[in-house]
């Protein structure tokens, strides 16, 4: 049965290929562009630094004049960071701070820890080679050049560097909007009393904050009741105005599953059932215009369909270039000659040693073992592991980032 299972590759290489980034941009400022993705390069409008400034505290100075050890010269301007000093006298020394402009005629900083200081002169003991303890102008940035590419997810550094030359705004694609149902009779919201055979809705708290961590506009249309007709009506009304349709349960081929049926009747259903453990009913389509992704029920398989197929997906959507993060190679802290035919990617975390070691309980229901791991171990099909073998290990930190 595994078998006819479309392969976890070919699954992830046929969603990201339907992924076209949303065209819509906008002008936002920079201070609210975390996480963002950059619609266009941006090329720097100054020089970085502008000026030869000084890298360290110190006492800025022409080369020639400090030629030899215990040169004393007199110390004739002051210059703080934000202040421009004057042209520097030959046989003069100048006070000088980290960032502040070097002045004009000065080649070279010693930093203070190397002079001795007696009244109004230093004295050197340290001989200075040309510029330096320097940085240059444009050293770091060059007037003109690019310094982040279109399709760049904006980290807290990107951001940090676009402040730095100047901008106030940057042109970034809309937001993606994404609407939210689970599905199931059995599900119960937090706060309310739990019936015989109830359990309360994790999966909405669980994809809610997984989408906002990505920068998607959530639309949460809470749960939807098992019965074909109200899944139609609820794709429809999700579909409307949104880019994906993102829902958890009803995508199996139990009785009560109505999901996959549904969207067959509404749009089209282009791929379901993957060769993977946990995850195996994943589903893909269209409603209209809009994506629709449906993943398990379970916890645990929604959490890993999310992170493997669903967030590389809506980072394509958004415009991102890179979406994949390659896995790490670590050393097996484990046993597990039973192979599974799908791929499996099992919850572990890293020991003191840096071996994968597995959570003892890898039922799909067990949301705890979430929060136990750090990361995924990835087991190719059909492939026993013995402690001490290299695993592909995918770090949350990564798929969650």
């Amino acid at each position: 049965m595994a078998q006819s299972l479309m392969s976890f590759e070919e699954g992830l290489s046929r969603l990201l290929a339907a992924a076209e980034p949303v065209l819509e941009e906008e002008l936002i400022e920079t201070l609210e562009a975390e996480r963002r993705v950059l619609s266009e390069t941006l090329y720097s409008p100054i020089a970085l630094p502008r000026q030869d400034t000084a890298a360290m505290d110190g006492y800025a100075v022409r080369c020639a004049d400090v030629a030899h050890l215990g040169v004393r010269l007199p110390v004739r301007q002051r210059i703080p960071a934000g202040s421009v000093g004057v042209p520097l006298e030959p046989g003069s020394a100048a006070r000088i701070f980290t960032g502040a402009p070097l002045p004009e005629g000065a080649d070279a900083v010693v930093m203070q820890e190397r002079v001795e200081v007696e009244g109004e002169e230093v004295i050197f003991h340290h001989v200075p080679q040309p510029w330096e303890s320097v940085r240059r102008a444009g050293s770091e940035i060059a007037l003109g050049c690019e310094i982040l590419t279109a399709g760049t997810r904006l980290s807290p550094q990107a951001l940090g560097l676009a402040a730095a030359v100047g901008y106030a705004t940057l042109p970034v694609r809309r937001r993606v909007r994404v609407a939210l149902f689970s599905t199931g009779d059995e599900l119960v919201m937090p706060g309310q009393p739990l019936g015989p055979g109830q359990i309360y809705n994790s999966n909405r708290y669980l994809l809610r904050a997984l989408l906002k961590e990505l920068g998607c506009l959530v639309e949460d249309y809470g749960v939807v009741p098992d019965r074909f007709e109200e899944t139609r009506a609820a794709l429809r009304r999700a579909a409307d105005g949104a880019d994906v349709v993102l829902t958890s349960g009803g995508v199996s081929v139990g009785e009560e599953d109505h999901v996959v049926a549904a969207v067959r009747q509404e749009g089209r259903l282009d791929l379901w059932k993957l060769a993977i453990k946990p995850g195996k009913p994943l589903a893909y389509g269209r409603l209209g215009a809009a994506h629709f992704l449906g993943l398990p029920g379970n916890p645990v398989s929604a959490f890993v369909t999310f992170v493997l197929f669903v967030r590389p997906f809506l980072l394509r959507l958004q415009g991102v270039r890179e979406v994949l993060d390659p896995p790490l190679w670590v050393e097996a802290g484990f046993t597990r000659l039973k192979a599974d035919p799908r791929r499996e990617f099992l919850r572990a975390r890293l020991d003191a040693r840096g071996r994968a070691v597995l959570h003892p309980d890898q039922g799909s229901a067990m949301l705890a073992s979430l929060v136990w791991a750090d990361g995924l171990v990835e087991v190719p099909p059909a492939t026993p592991i013995r402690e001490g073998d290299l695993v592909r290990y995918r770090p949350f930190a990564r798929l969650l980032g």
